[in-house]
């Protein structure tokens, strides 16, 4: 008996294997790929595995980038910078670079796509809601080619 309880955790094991991951990489890790992040969570009703990190992570997280999301109804104060490790990417099925340069290892198997936008570091408000509205597009995007629809209560 003691080979059961084994066997009924595949399944869970097995559709968690297949829910897709997603790492979105910018230098500071403080904007756009924490805009980007809380997008891909948020649209997704956490259907798709997120990461950010950053090549040169900064202390805290864009105040402009908090407000941003923040007037989308998505909180992101509790987040953190967190520094680019290979193994983050290796993990990932998809991987997008925001501005980091050669900076992100590359893997064989892992798609990767580079979304240039402008940095949002040092800019207010008013100039970082497009940039939010643009992560936000390109999210809604990457989430239809990856086959996940958007969660009935984000929008």
């Amino acid at each position: 008996m003691a080979a059961t309880a084994p066997d009924t955790d595949v399944p869970d094991d097995t559709s968690d294997s297949h829910r897709p991951s997603v790492l979105f990489v910018c230098v500071h890790n403080a904007g756009r790929s924490q805009m980007a992040a809380a997008y891909t969570t948020h649209l997704s009703g956490g259907r798709v595995e997120v990461r950010s990190a950053g090549s040169e992570p900064a202390e805290q997280v864009n105040p402009a980038a908090v407000a941003a999301m923040a007037e989308e109804g998505i909180d992101i104060t509790a987040e953190r910078p967190t520094v680019l490790t290979a193994d983050a990417v290796r993990v990932s099925d998809v991987v997008v670079t925001m501005g980091c340069g050669d900076t992100c290892p590359v893997f064989p198997g892992t798609r990767y796509e580079d979304w240039v936008l402008e940095d949002p570091a040092g800019k207010g408000l008013e100039a970082v809601r497009p940039i939010r509205d643009e992560i936000r597009a390109r999210v809604v995007a990457l989430l239809g080619q990856l086959g996940v629809p958007e969660a009935a209560a984000a929008g």
